[in-house]
């Protein structure tokens, strides 16, 4: 009889999923993968197995990833030291050199594990049909290199890799007016394209389990905010670190046409489907102002 509660159970589980399915049958997820899901072997079979769940329940998921560490990791090991001014890298020549290359093979690893998973997968860069043209970014006016802050997105190799039933999987490098290589922010770049693609979804895997009035105080834990309370939060001064830069990507989203942003623990295993498939939720949603209901 036991077993038989078991299998109900699963059963149930199945049945809470099933109007979110039919809602969000052919639209858009742009899913941002890095942080500590991405280090972790066991971890990013999950998050991979997540993504390939919603792609054939009838998602439309693009991956943007990062790949911060193993950059770091292999600037190392060529003898240099990785230096950062505001949290964003600086980026000579080499170092660049060394991000493409790094980016490149992540990509192409998230590809076959895809691929493995009997779903079709397309990596490409944001240099690819001309994705993501950018400007030079600046660090409080100081030049940090070849980082690019995205000025244009065009969305159509992507749309098109989505009509004929690829999943795309993108790897944050743009190019300049000068047609250099750009290391572009991985959230950055994420936030660009699914305001581009007019994405139902837009999904932060990180470090954290979302956003917090107090990061001290666990119960003071926000499961549902607006784009004006967070923007609020941001007025306050309750929000800072990393954290910042995150969530004006996520205002920007949902007041750019994204119909809901999430941060997700992304160390939780199959974060992606207990946020998108269950009532409660795991994680942090932003929704529009008129969505408050």
């Amino acid at each position: 009889m036991k077993d038989m509660d078991e299998v109900l159970k699963k059963a149930e589980v199945l049945i809470e999923a099933l109007p979110y399915i039919q809602k969000f049958n052919r639209k858009i997820i742009v899913v941002k993968y890095g942080g500590s899901a991405m280090s972790n072997e066991e971890l990013q079979k999950n998050v991979i197995e997540d993504v390939v769940l919603l792609k054939l329940v009838g998602f439309k998921p693009i991956i943007v990833h990062g790949g911060g560490k193993e950059i770091s990791s292999w600037v190392k090991k060529v003898g240099k030291e990785s230096q950062f001014i505001n949290g964003l890298r600086v980026t000579d020549a080499e170092t660049m050199e060394i991000a493409e290359m790094v980016l490149n093979k992540v990509n192409k690893r998230l590809v076959n594990m895809v691929n493995e998973l009997g779903v079709k997968a397309v990596g490409i860069s944001g240099k690819d049909g001309a994705l993501l043209n950018v400007d030079k970014k600046l660090s409080n006016g100081q030049d940090i290199g070849f980082v690019g802050d995205v000025k244009k997105v065009n969305p159509q190799i992507l749309l098109d890799l989505l009509e004929k039933d690829f999943l795309p999987i993108v790897a944050p490098i743009g190019f300049g007016d000068d047609f250099e290589s750009y290391n572009i922010n991985a959230d950055d770049a994420a936030c660009a394209i699914a305001k581009a693609v007019g994405a139902d979804k837009l999904v932060f895997l990180t470090d954290v389990e979302g956003l917090y009035r107090d990061f001290e105080d666990k119960s003071s834990f926000i499961q549902r905010i607006t784009a004006s309370g967070a923007e609020a939060l941001l007025s306050e001064g309750i929000i800072g670190g990393g954290m910042l830069p995150k969530l004006n990507n996520c205002i920007s989203a949902v007041q750019n046409g994204v119909n809901k942003v999430h941060i997700l623990d992304g160390r939780i295993a199959h974060c992606l489907l207990l946020e998108i498939f269950t009532k409660e939720g795991i994680g942090t949603m932003i929704l529009k102002d008129e969505d408050e209901e």
